[in-house]
């Protein structure tokens, strides 16, 4: 590596899918010298391994949000003080989650229930009047709103990112190990569900239909 560290293969593991064979699996283990075979819960604060309760895979980012929300203050904030906690802070914690996977509706919900509660100073034992929709608060400064973030909006946008990235480093790891398993033409842009696709595909498709509707085609482009 660049910065002359070295990976620690004591504290590595590896996971391998059911389907692979015990011979394949041993080949690799010992070309990685890597012995120890496991899945983790999280890794860097994703879920290793995204399954049919996913609401309980992301739920974790609602209690994340409510945890630092309610570490403020709330009643020696003014409003503008809330706004700079609420841009820089609440809406940024599902952001890398948002880069990799599609967030359910109801977890984004969750998340601007806390945000919502928090702006207009809910407490448990009095709720106040929320003088505006949220979706109205989501809309630009210079349209009459706040400019907070409509998260499932932005969670497309991410993942329409991604896709971007991919055909931008079609030689970058991700690109190369995606194209090999789900659009082994190269054609991202034409790429379909597959049967036992991981969730990450699926997220990413999900982008890959928002970026559709903004990218510029070129005749004559093969992509």
């Amino acid at each position: 590596m660049n910065s002359g560290q070295k990976v620690s293969e004591a504290k590595s593991s590896i996971y391998f899918s059911n389907n692979t064979e015990v011979n394949t699996k041993l080949e690799v283990c010992e070309s990685l010298n890597i012995m120890t075979e496991t899945l983790c819960d999280k890794y860097l604060g994703l879920s290793a391994l995204v399954g049919a309760y996913r609401s309980d895979c992301f739920r974790h980012l609602i209690d994340r949000v409510n945890s630092r929300i309610n570490g403020w203050k709330e009643k020696l904030l003014s409003m503008g003080g809330k706004e700079i906690l609420i841009k820089s802070i609440a809406q940024v914690v599902p952001v890398y989650a948002m880069m990799v996977f599609k967030i359910l509706k109801n977890i984004c919900k969750g998340i601007t229930n806390a945000i919502s509660q928090f702006w207009w100073g809910d407490e448990d034992d009095h709720k106040r009047i929320h003088w505006q929709e949220w979706w109205k608060l989501c809309v630009p400064k210079g349209k009459g709103g706040m400019g907070f973030r409509d998260l499932q909006s932005f969670n497309l946008a991410m993942l329409a990112k991604q896709i971007w990235r991919l055909l931008c480093e079609p030689d970058s790891l991700c690109a190369r190990v995606l194209r090999a398993r789900y659009y082994p033409d190269g054609k991202l842009l034409k790429a379909r569900m597959k049967c036992g696709s991981s969730y990450t595909w699926q997220s990413l498709l999900s982008g890959l239909e928002c970026f559709k509707q903004g990218y510029i085609w070129r005749v004559g482009d093969g992509t």
